[in-house]
């Protein structure tokens, strides 16, 4: 394809952005969007990125269906999504800068409300309070949310984690050793870990390095 047809497939292309942001943007003044979405590159994958009024309510990896997360958002959320990059600007913006290395904390607000309260709630929140480049247990953040013998039980709450790296469950390892499992796949646990220098490269096995965040 050159000359005037490929012209004319960005003309068009760019005549299709347009549209879509003059939609997003009537919808956003008349209230008609409870729930932005949309997906940004980085170097784990496409990530899809979704935030309400309160602020981020789900991050997700390339792994799960997009179908599949707007249909759990419409039905816990609410059924008024709209893919709006305009609404998650700043949380790309963020995220850009701590892939890039330039920043080490995510300042964004959670919407906390794919996740019931109680104990799970509790382990999140201990979890969003683990440093940059420190790593914790699960034993210990089970200890935080109040139910010392709960390793196994927290290691579920992080599993079902709906904001990932903002709530930084790549930074929950097991006592014993290793990095663990990891809902978003393991290397990209490692990835993280390793961005954040809390990861002992030169190590047989990848092994977190223990600070005091891990007692």
């Amino acid at each position: 394809m050159s000359g005037p047809r490929l012209r004319w497939t960005r003309d068009l292309e760019a005549a299709s952005r347009e549209a879509a942001d003059a939609v997003a943007l009537i919808a956003r003044r008349r209230g008609l969007v409870d729930v932005a979405y949309s997906v940004m590159d980085t170097p784990l994958g496409g990530l899809f990125v979704a935030a309400t009024r309160r602020g981020l309510v789900r991050l997700e990896f390339p792994d799960v269906r997009l179908d599949d997360i707007l249909e759990d958002l419409s039905e816990a959320i609410s059924p008024r999504l709209l893919e709006d990059p305009r609404g998650t600007e700043k949380i790309r913006r963020e995220l850009d800068a701590y892939f890039q290395g330039r920043i080490h904390r995510l300042r964004t607000p959670v919407d906390w409300s794919l996740t019931s309260p109680g104990f799970s709630r509790r382990v999140l929140e201990a979890t969003a309070a683990i440093p940059f480049g420190s790593v914790s247990t699960y034993a210990h953040v089970a200890r935080l949310a109040g139910s010392p013998r709960a390793a196994r039980a927290a290691g579920n709450a992080l599993h079902d984690n709906p904001v990932p790296i903002v709530v930084p469950c790549h930074r929950v390892v097991p006592s014993g050793g290793g990095i663990g499992k990891y809902g978003g796949q393991e290397w990209r646990k490692a990835f993280l870990l390793d961005l954040e220098g809390a990861l002992e490269t030169d190590a047989p096995a990848p092994r977190p390095r223990r600070d005091r965040m891990d007692r």
